[in-house]
């Protein structure tokens, strides 16, 4: 039997199997959230009204800091109510909502990420044409390039995920309308949607990381070649914070959508997921602030000292 009215939305499992620790992650995820809502209000806030941060790497990372926001509200406020009560219900509309959003923004990150390794590129590998390369005109033309991305793949997979016919016991062993945990509740056939995830993965995963690892492979080699530890310094700085989220998000990203399809998988792939959700989002602020000394600067800036002063 399968349902295809889908009246009654869907059952999030989540992590119910372990009552115990439901309550535990609720007090982190909303810790984690509140982070994330100051972190990246903060970066877009001095991004916006601090005039030296306005080049293109803040202009990307401001890009990111609302992604992370419109990215966690997506998801956290149900997963909030799902591991605090007993009631784990979805409605249809719900699901539906919330797996559009999740993956169009999920793809824009991919894209943007990626960007923003081309951006490191150019202003380690070619410093003296860095301004002429990356032009304002240049950034929001790669900026408009991912979010669109992400609209486009949001449009072309969530109505064939959509319209799988569901099992009737409707129970999403998951904490969020994913495309992979979706699939897995199908009782019908589900090969066009799993060669349609499988293509998407590698056009939308592993190629962005391929440039990724090509733009600092080429960064990488650039660096060798210069003798001045001043210098070394200067690239490590440069690159280090995207390089630590780019490792943190796509090894999350990796875990959810390309796992093989077995228990230990699916359970592990659910804290993966989770990290995915909510950890990623929290760290990035964090990582971007307390290791980057302009953002820093422009925060002492905001509250009135002298952000230049003061010891970073």
């Amino acid at each position: 039997m399968v349902n295809h009215s889908y009246p009654a939305g869907f059952l999030l499992l989540g992590f119910s199997e372990h009552p115990h620790l439901e309550k535990i992650l609720f007090v982190v995820v909303l810790c984690s959230y509140l982070i994330t809502l100051l972190g990246n209000t903060l970066i877009l806030l001095l991004s916006t009204l601090d005039p030296r941060l306005h080049s293109p790497m803040y202009f990307f990372l401001s890009n990111l800091s609302f992604l992370d926001l419109c990215f966690t509200t997506t998801c956290v406020p149900q997963m909030l109510v799902n591991l605090w009560g007993p009631t784990k219900t979805i409605s249809f509309l719900g699901c539906s909502v919330q797996l559009f959003i999740f993956l169009a923004l999920g793809t824009t990150e991919c894209i943007l990420l990626t960007v923003m390794a081309f951006d490191r590129y150019v202003a380690v590998c070619q410093p003296l044409h860095y301004a002429t390369i990356i032009h304002p005109r240049l950034c929001w033309q790669l900026a408009a390039v991912a979010w669109m991305m992400g609209l486009l793949q949001s449009i072309v997979q969530t109505p064939p995920t959509l319209r799988l016919p569901f099992c009737p016991h409707r129970q999403i062993d998951d904490f969020l309308c994913e495309v992979p945990s979706l699939i897995r509740l199908s009782c019908g056939d589900t090969t066009f949607n799993e060669i349609q995830l499988a293509v998407s993965s590698v056009i939308l995963v592993v190629v962005p990381l391929s440039l990724i690892l090509i733009s600092y492979g080429a960064i990488a080699r650039a660096v060798l070649r210069i003798n001045s530890a001043e210098a070394w310094k200067k690239a490590f700085g440069t690159c280090s914070s995207h390089l630590i989220v780019v490792t943190l998000f796509y090894s999350s990203v990796i875990a959810v959508y390309l796992q093989p399809r077995n228990p230990y998988a699916q359970e592990r792939g659910k804290f993966f997921g989770l990290f995915y959700a909510v950890g990623t989002p929290t760290l990035n602020p964090l990582i971007y602030t307390l290791r980057n000394k302009e953002v820093k600067r422009a925060f002492w800036r905001l509250l009135g000292k002298n952000g230049d002063s003061k010891n970073t």
